[in-house]
C-alpha cells in the first residue's frame, strides 16, 4: 500500500460535492484503500505503507476524464497506426489525464471501422498511459449545414446496424436529432446498448432539442455553442434547450471556442451543474505552432487558434488542465468544483463513475497530483505513477 501526504486533497462531501480537505493521507494500492488523518500514517498504519509520496502541498485530485479528443502530439484517432493511441495516452497522462474517449470523425466506413478495431486493440492492451475507456463517434450521423471541419460527403442518416458490432466500444455517439425525422429508434437502440446520445453538429429547433433531451432521454450536448445554430432570443434553438435543461454540456474552455464571460454564463446558468470539461483537441496539441491535419484537411496553428483555410475553427490546442485552469479563473467557481466538471461529470455523463471520477474508497487509484497553477506533477493510473515533472515542472518520465 502506498500514501500520499501534505496534499489538499480533492474529495466528495456527503452530498457529492467536490471540496478541499487538508491534513488527511491518501491510502491506495490499485484501488483507493483508506483516507485517514496524516497522524495516522505514523501509527498502527505505518507498516502497511511502502512508499509515502509528499504532495509538498499541492492538490490531490481524481485523475482527469477526457471524453472528446480527437489527437495529439502528431496522432489522431483516426491514423491506422497501433503507435497513435498510445503516444495519445502517454502525452494525455502528462496533462493529468488518467482515462480518455478518443474521438473518431466523419469518414468512410471501412476508416472508422479501422479507427475503433485499434481502440478495441489499445483496450485490450492497455500501456503506460491513460486507461482508453472507449470511443466517442462524433458523425457520421450529423447535420450537413452545422459539420464544422467535418468531410460532407461522408454524412449519412443514422443506422444501429452500422455500429452494432462495435457498441462495445462506443460509449458515446454525437447525433443531429432534426436528421432522425422524427423516428428515435436509433437513439433507444443505442440506449439500450449502453451508449450514451449526445446532441451535436445540428441545426436543431429548439423544440426538437428539448423533446429531444426531456422525453428520449439523451442527457449529453457535444461541445456546447459550437457546431450548432447560434442562440437567438427568438429562436434558442439547441443551445436554449441545452442550458434550460438538465443536460450535461461539454466546454471547450480554451478562450477561444468559448469567450470567458460565454463560460462564466453558462456556469450560471446551469447553476454549476451539468458541466463537462473537454478537449476537443487535433494531432497538433502538443506540437506548437504550424500546419497540420484534421480530417484529411489542412490546419494552421497559430497560439491556442487551430483553423481551416477558410477561417474555420477546426478542434483546438486544448490541454484538459489548461481547461480547468481557464474555468475556474473565468467563473470563479471554485477549484474543487471546476475539477469535478473534468472528473466526476464525464465519468457520470458515460456511466463509469462508480469506478472512477472521484477519490473514494473501492474506486480506482487514477490521481492527479497540481500546484496552485493546475501545473501537474504526478500522474498516477491504478496505482502506477505514470508521469512525473521534474522540480521546473518538466517531464521526467
Amino acid at each position: 500500500m502506498k500514501a500520499i501526504t501534505n496534499g489538499k486533497l480533492i474529495l466528495p462531501d456527503e452530498r457529492g460535492e467536490f471540496q478541499i480537505v487538508e491534513h488527511q493521507a491518501l491510502l491506495y494500492d490499485t484501488e483507493i484503500r483508506e483516507i485517514v488523518p496524516e497522524m495516522g500514517i505514523r501509527s498502527d498504519i505505518r507498516p502497511e505503507v511502502e512508499e509515502i509520496i509528499d504532495a509538498r502541498g499541492a492538490y490531490v485530485s481524481p485523475g482527469f476524464v477526457n471524453i472528446h479528443l480527437h489527437g495529439c502530439v502528431g496522432c489522431d484517432a483516426m491514423d491506422d497506426d497501433p503507435t497513435s493511441l498510445p503516444s495519445m495516452a502517454l502525452y494525455q497522462a502528462s496533462t493529468g489525464v488518467t482515462a480518455m474517449l478518443p474521438t473518431t470523425m466523419t469518414y468512410d466506413f471501412p476508416t472508422i471501422y479501422a479507427a475503433l478495431d485499434h481502440i478495441r486493440g489499445a483496450m485490450a492492451a492497455p500501456g503506460d498511459g491513460a486507461r482508453i475507456l472507449g470511443a466517442h463517434m462524433e458523425g457520421p450521423f450529423i447535420s450537413v449545414e452545422r459539420r464544422g471541419a467535418q468531410a460532407p460527403e461522408h454524412i449519412v442518416p443514422a443506422d444501429y446496424a452500422r455500429i452494432a458490432d462495435y457498441h462495445d466500444i462506443i460509449r458515446l455517439i454525437t447525433i443531429a436529432p432534426e436528421e432522425l425525422k422524427g423516428d428515435y429508434t436509433f437513439v433507444e437502440q443505442c440506449q439500450e446498448a449502453g451508449i450514451t446520445i449526445s446532441l451535436g453538429h445540428s441545426s436543431a429547433d429548439y423544440n426538437t432539442a428539448r423533446r429531444a433531451i426531456l422525453q428520449y432521454g439523451i442527457n449529453h450536448v457535444t461541445h456546447l455553442f459550437n457546431g450548432m445554430v447560434p442562440f437567438h432570443h427568438r429562436t434558442p434553438g439547441l443551445v436554449g434547450a441545452a442550458l434550460d435543461t438538465p443536460v450535461d454540456c461539454e466546454l471547450i474552455a480554451d478562450n477561444v471556442h468559448l469567450h470567458p464571460m460565454t463560460q462564466r454564463l453558462v456556469w450560471r446558468m446551469k447553476q454549476g451543474r451539468h458541466i463537462v470539461l473537454i478537449t476537443d483537441s487535433m494531432r497538433a496539441c502538443g506540437l506548437g505552432d504550424g500546419e497540420s491535419e484534421l480530417g484529411g484537411q489542412v490546419v494552421r496553428v497559430s497560439g491556442q487558434v487551430a483553423a481551416l483555410k477558410d477561417g474555420t475553427i477546426a478542434g483546438s490546442v486544448l490541454t484538459l488542465d489548461r481547461a480547468v485552469a481557464n474555468f475556474a479563473a473565468n467563473t470563479g467557481a471554485g477549484l474543487a468544483a471546476t475539477v469535478s466538471y473534468a472528473t466526476k461529470a464525464p465519468a457520470e455523463s458515460i456511466g463509469v463513475y462508480d469506478q472512477m471520477g472521484s477519490l473514494e474508497i473501492g474506486k480506482r487509484a487514477d490521481i492527479t497530483i497540481f500546484d496552485g497553477a493546475v501545473r501537474v506533477q504526478r500522474t498516477i493510473i491504478g496505482g502506477r505513477q505514470v508521469y512525473q515533472a521534474d522540480d521546473d515542472g518538466r517531464a521526467d518520465k
